[in-house]
């Protein structure tokens, strides 16, 4: 089939805005060429560099990325609001453009007006945008205030109305750049159901969205950009992915940098002083005066005798590879390094997760599972094995802790391991059991990779 839209080999510099470099006027600057010609390369950045992809007549194609890879920049590219410094973009068909919220709406006359304008700026006459208005404003649900000027619109309604005048001038291309981010969900279905109808009508559209469920679910292709150059193009879920697992990576290296930073805090800093606090909730004894009363109120530190000391702490996967990004559903271990400098005979361990409001998930020790200590002596290593990670996508707290059996801490750590548990569904609260859906025959559900 033939191509709709071709990129080119194209690059976009854009200059780096600062104080050092000014040019006389912008009309010598312009004249003279040197608006990006003679900057040094410290004073310029690629947006886009070397970037080809092409789309099939019909298709609908993603981009995905990080903020500042380039996606919107690709999008005004192949739309003509901005030239490319080297490459070719060529377009085949009626292109419209919703890449910027209310772009092209003059704030001070009213939503009619506006439609009218936008809609012949996007090649309609103004016969066809009359013949097309009353659908243009039910489908923007924007009937009692159509005739308002648009500054008094909230960014819902300048959405709506912008995605309306876009769909109904039935263009051959779409080009579509997170518009789905700040719509209501019934909203949402509506512009997800015209998706559906411009693909049966063999329409192209162009999205960029960080909704990777969507573009997994609505796209033929996917292109990943990141820093401005093409990493990865072809399969949406094996794209998806590959960018997923990219992001994961950053992701993870950051947590580390976090984790050490708090754990190096802890150490130079002089011994806290814990809160005092209500009765501990969550051991069965009561701790000594030296340590918090209550751990699930004490703030983030590190305290106790260091008799026996944690030396170090580290996440394992599945694979026993230290890492702080984990699945749900997958296989956790919190490994302890820990020092007795001194042989002893009374010692608990104990782990606690906690998630980003400080709700705990789950605490034990091995106090509470029944297990008697009876020594331990010089360097020793402690495992506690997850077999399923069942929590809920989000951001999770860990302490981990070496006490006397009457809560004396030899070493705690509260709250200074943060690790990031990821999950395709995503669903609410904190614990994801295992489960399955059982229904009778006149229930119908269709997949999502229906």
């Amino acid at each position: 089939m033939a191509h709709a839209i071709e990129v080119s080999h194209v690059t976009k510099v854009y200059r780096r805005y600062g104080r050092r470099r000014q040019f006389a006027t912008l009309k010598s600057a312009i004249v003279s060429g040197t608006m990006v010609r003679d900057l040094r390369p410290e004073e310029t950045f690629p947006a886009l560099e070397d970037v080809s992809f092409s789309v099939t007549q019909g298709q609908t194609y993603g981009i995905v990325g990080r903020n500042g890879s380039g996606k919107s920049t690709a999008l005004k590219v192949v739309a003509g609001i901005t030239k490319p410094n080297a490459g070719s973009v060529r377009v085949e068909g009626r292109v419209s453009a919703l890449i910027e919220l209310g772009a092209g709406f003059h704030p001070e006359i009213s939503g009619r007006e506006n439609v009218f304008i936008n809609g012949i700026m996007l090649g309609l006459s103004k016969r066809e945008v009359a013949r097309r208005f009353d659908e243009i404003v039910a489908f923007a649900e924007l009937d009692d205030f159509i005739d308002a000027p648009v500054k008094t619109y909230s960014s819902g309604m300048y959405m709506r109305l912008g995605f309306a005048v876009a769909i109904h001038v039935d263009p051959d291309i779409l080009l579509v750049d997170e518009v789905l981010a700040v719509g209501d969900e019934a909203f949402t279905h509506k512009c997800l159901d015209k998706f559906r109808e411009f693909r049966r009508r063999g329409k192209t559209v162009l999205l960029v969205t960080h909704q990777l469920g969507l573009v997994e679910r609505f796209c033929d292709e996917v292109l990943w950009l990141d820093q401005g150059r093409k990493q990865a193009e072809g399969d949406p879920r094996r794209v998806v992915g590959a960018y997923m697992s990219a992001v994961e990576q950053s992701e993870a290296v950051h947590l580390a940098s976090e984790n050490a930073r708090a754990r190096e805090a802890v150490d130079v800093a002089p011994p806290a002083q814990p809160p005092e606090c209500a009765a501990e909730a969550a051991a069965a004894a009561t701790p000594a005066d030296d340590g918090p009363r209550d751990m699930f109120q004490a703030t983030e530190g590190r305290w106790g005798s260091r008799q026996v000391e944690i030396v170090d702490v580290a996440l394992l996967d599945g694979e026993g590879q230290p890492g702080h990004i984990f699945h749900t559903g997958a296989p956790m271990t919190i490994r302890l390094q820990v020092q007795a400098h001194a042989p002893v005979d009374d010692f608990v361990f104990g782990v606690g997760l906690f998630n980003a409001d400080g709700v705990c998930c789950f605490g034990t020790n091995t106090d509470l599972e029944e297990l008697v200590p009876e020594r331990l002596d010089g360097g020793a290593e402690v495992r506690f094995h997850v077999e399923r990670l069942d929590l809920t996508e989000g951001t999770y707290k860990l302490d981990v802790a070496v006490h006397k059996r009457d809560g004396a801490p030899y070493d705690y750590h509260r709250l200074l391991y943060t690790f990031r548990v990821k999950s395709r569904t995503k669903d609410v609260g904190i614990y994801r059991p295992p489960h399955r859906w059982h229904f009778s025959g006149n229930v119908r559900l269709r997949g999502p990779d229906a």
